[in-house]
């Protein structure tokens, strides 16, 4: 089983995943970020496209990644990507339901204003790419085949994974970590997913 957990830049993707990923017995975060990451960094300048998802190629690595680990892998494999184009979205995520693949899909969703205050949070410029893309993100993932979508403006992140955990039959641990090494654990995943 896939949980693809979708949202804008900001929206609380990565750290959703990582709790998700912190409360269940089997499971691993696949981030498909990076193969775009290699795409742009082995392509010559001339031919770079501004945003890999528009690669036909990382649609596909990532569709036969997820296929195969969703065939070899016995746990729970989570996804925390940003698509916000249904015909990009129906390559990877409808072609693997398409193919028998069980995809839980929840779209994390704010109001610009929370988004903009998260995104300084982690360090984000004013105008940077991130928020530049809040509006196109919040258009796109309006579209029905973006379902299910989660509210997160009044919500905390545990709060985040125990309704993806509730709507798609997993079980969590307790959380009985302290505030303290809660705190510790969402810095962490911030600085391990820093792009430079």
């Amino acid at each position: 089983m896939i949980v693809w957990i979708n949202g804008a830049f900001g929206a609380g993707k990565t750290q959703t995943a990582f709790e998700l990923h912190r409360r269940t017995v089997n499971s691993y975060v696949f981030d498909p970020e990076n193969a775009g990451y290699y795409m742009q960094k082995n392509m010559p300048k001339g031919i770079r496209k501004d945003d890999f998802q528009h690669y036909p190629m990382w649609r596909e690595t990532n569709y036969a990644m997820l296929k195969y680990l969703d065939e070899n892998y016995d746990g729970l494999l989570i996804a925390p990507m940003t698509v916000v184009d249904p015909a990009y979205f129906q390559e990877m995520v409808g072609r693997l339901r398409d193919n028998g693949v069980v995809v839980h899909h929840f779209a994390l969703c704010a109001s610009e204003d929370v988004i903009r205050k998260r995104l300084r949070g982690r360090g984000e410029r004013n105008n940077s790419w991130a928020e530049q893309q809040i509006s196109r993100c919040a258009a796109g993932l309006a579209d029905d085949i973006f379902q299910q979508h989660i509210d997160t403006d009044h919500s905390s992140i545990k709060e985040n994974v125990e309704r993806i955990a509730a709507s798609a039959n997993i079980e969590l641990f307790p959380d009985r970590r302290g505030v303290v090494k809660q705190a510790y654990d969402r810095v962490l995943t911030q600085i391990r997913h820093i792009r430079l």
